[in-house]
């Protein structure tokens, strides 16, 4: 069975969520106080787990604006609190079929709903009574005077309260009879709904308050859960029997051990397997492991622990070589730890599970965040339904926006100056009137698109656009040549600025990029570049300059260019009238006090007449962009022009990793 849609209603700050969608995995988005968690716990409550029991209960769940008027509101029926609508597979439908007949169900979507105080689920499926009981009447191979004292029963129901009053019966018609008292309520609504109770998934709930205790003590556990012995079994403590089963032992087993060695291998044997799976989705630290020791109490420490015998977790960090009580590591790892062995124990267990987590890993760093999304994906959306709230920008599945939704506690105005609440809704457009509730929306959509439209697996830093420009423009004219153009798996990236890599690197290193920069270079730069060097934010040879690849003191991306061939480059993207063209001779002596050809030109420039156009740096990229002509035939300075161009792309070829 899989889980299309549902509906919350007169449940806390839900009046009524309208319809809510769902997907493998869905992810709901709303701030603080929104109503995520009523939302969560809402559907946990259909059919809740053992190990996350949730009831509804009218004075503590039912709106209390409400409450007084709850007989006036729903009569003689109590309220109800969620209605779902399933879709089921070819095995479950043949199992509804195997009782009743082939083609019983008109179509493999039910409806299921439950209420405040209710035993259990109200299912509704799509049933064809008239086929089901023709099929009943025809396996009974029945003669036509059985059929006759049948009458025309339209359902189960009718077919066997037919038989029942048949005074006489015959064998068939008793065989018949027997049939229908075989099935589940004696008719074939109960049939549907035995199979459709037996397949539904158990929800279970887990938050982020849901984290392992650090030790246990064992000597009195099991009177403690049969509440023979104060205090009662915590929530934490669950999990670490959790962890035990997991990883194949007990509290019993750990009881019975009568040698060092027998209690020792299992210890190790939990030790080395949960320490396994935390390696594959916590990438926060490689150098830890876990351990489980069980040692006899000590008389100073703190009761309950203080006597009999104490297992305890620790956590061991390989590279300081010390070990700490996993009490004492971060929120964040304690919960991402415990939640892997929550649902380890739920997989062995083999329960049909259907997950709720609401706020999961809110204590986590931003990337163990991501390791947690990649969880979900590799490890549970396989075999598993999801729904998570969240408001962090990092648990936002950006790639998958078709599966998030929108919560919001509407608010609405009945007059001026005065607001009020229309409960918790759930919407699936991004059209949220309140701006806070798209905040981690908007966050995880700022990052990915930052990452996709500005970076690549294999990244080129340059200055600026001008710079990506003239790359490519001399890139193509090469290539029409055949000769060495940029090997097209490089994105060519403007950073802003020498300033501005170091930064960039940071930002974004961490994403399994392949990162060289490639930037001006003038005498006063050299701090900087030995800075960014130090900084070993880029592997050795990838910090490139266009004054190494050139051979020149001082050089920027201009640079490339014979000054005879940018001379009239300027020429043509200002328009310069022809008493004031420029020429190689004149670009030259324009400012004899460097050799870089940018500095000349802005020299140059401000010499023209006012109504020329001041000089900046794009303007000649972007007229070269547009009459690449230019770089073809015979012009002045070209063939110098191509061969440093060559050079330098040749150079950024060599570092293209595989």
């Amino acid at each position: 069975m899989k889980l299309k849609s549902a509906r919350i209603t007169n449940y806390r700050s839900v009046e009524d969520s309208g319809e809510l969608t769902l997907e493998q995995v869905t992810c709901l988005v709303g701030k603080n106080e929104a109503g995520k968690t009523a939302i969560c716990m809402a559907i946990t409550g259909f059919n809740p787990h053992p190990s996350t029991l949730i009831e509804y209960e009218i004075e503590r769940d039912y709106p209390r604006r409400h409450l007084n008027d709850y007989s006036d509101r729903h009569g003689e029926e109590n309220a109800v609190v969620v209605t779902t609508v399933w879709e089921l597979d070819s095995s479950e439908i043949r199992s509804i079929e195997a009782q009743l007949c082939v083609g019983a169900l008109t179509n493999g979507t039910v409806t299921g709903l439950r209420r405040y105080e209710s035993e259990g689920i109200e299912w509704s499926a799509n049933i064809d009574f008239r086929k089901v009981v023709q099929h009943f009447i025809d396996a009974a191979n029945l003669n036509a005077a059985e059929k006759a004292q049948l009458g025309q029963p339209t359902t189960s129901d009718e077919l066997r309260k037919a038989l029942e009053k048949i005074v006489e019966k015959s064998e068939k018609q008793k065989a018949l009879l027997d049939r229908l008292f075989a099935l589940p309520n004696k008719n074939g609504n109960g049939a549907v709904i035995s199979v459709l109770n037996s397949c539904c998934p158990k929800f279970m709930y887990f938050s982020h308050y849901d984290r392992m205790a650090g030790q246990i003590r064992i000597d009195n556990f099991n009177e403690r859960k049969a509440g023979q012995v104060a205090p009662p079994i915590e929530r934490g403590e669950e999990i670490f029997l959790d962890f035990l089963s997991y990883s194949g032992t007990s509290v019993e087993e750990i009881k019975q051990a009568d040698t060092y060695e027998t209690l020792n291998a299992r210890c190790e044997s939990a030790s080395i397997k949960i320490t396994d799976q935390l390696r594959d989705y916590w990438t926060q630290n490689p150098n830890l492991e876990i351990e489980v020791r069980v040692t006899k109490a000590e008389v100073s420490d703190a009761p309950p622990f203080n006597a009999g015998i104490v297992a305890r977790a620790r956590v061991k960090n390989n590279l300081h070589r010390m070990t700490v009580p996993f009490s004492e590591r971060s929120a964040g790892f304690i919960w991402f730890f415990s939640f892997l062995v929550k649902f380890a124990e739920v997989k062995k267990s083999g329960d049909k599970v259907f997950m709720v987590l609401d706020e999961p890993g809110l204590t986590l760093h931003g990337k163990a965040q991501a390791d947690l999304l990649r969880y979900f994906a590799e490890k549970l959306a396989p075999y598993h339904q999801i729904v998570f709230s969240t408001h962090s920008p990092f648990m936002v599945p950006a790639d998958d926006l078709a599966s998030v939704r929108i919560v919001e506690d509407r608010l609405y105005q009945p007059r001026p100056n005065q607001w009020a609440s229309d409960g918790t809704k759930i919407r699936h457009d991004v059209l949220a009137v309140d701006r806070d509730t798209l905040f981690p929306l908007q966050g995880a959509l700022g990052y990915d698109l930052t990452q996709a439209l500005f970076v690549g697996k294999h990244t080129i830093l340059l200055e600026g656009t001008s710079d990506i420009v003239y790359l490519q423009v001399l890139s193509d004219a090469l290539g029409r040549l055949g000769r060495a153009k940029l090997d097209p798996r490089w994105t060519l990236c403007p950073a802003g600025g020498i300033d501005k890599i170091g930064s960039f690197v940071g930002l974004f290193g961490g994403q399994n990029l392949h990162v060289v920069a490639l930037t001006d270079f003038a005498k006063s730069d050299r701090k900087k570049l030995d800075g960014i060097a130090a900084s070993k934010v880029l592997e050795d040879g990838h910090l490139l300059t266009f004054a190494t690849l050139l051979n020149k003191e001082e050089a920027d991306v201009e640079d490339i260019f014979d000054v005879r061939l940018f001379a009239s480059i300027l020429n043509g993207a200002y328009s310069l009238p022809e008493n004031k063209n420029l020429d190689g001779v004149k670009l030259v002596a324009s400012d004899t006090s460097t050799e870089r050809l940018i500095k000349k030109a802005e020299a140059a420039m401000r010499l023209m007449p006012p109504e020329v156009p001041e000089f900046d740096h794009f303007a000649p990229a972007g007229w070269l962009l547009r009459n690449p002509k230019v770089l073809t035939g015979k012009q002045a300075g070209l063939t110098e022009t191509l061969d440093r161009a060559e050079t330098v792309i040749k150079a950024l070829n060599a570092l293209m990793t595989a």
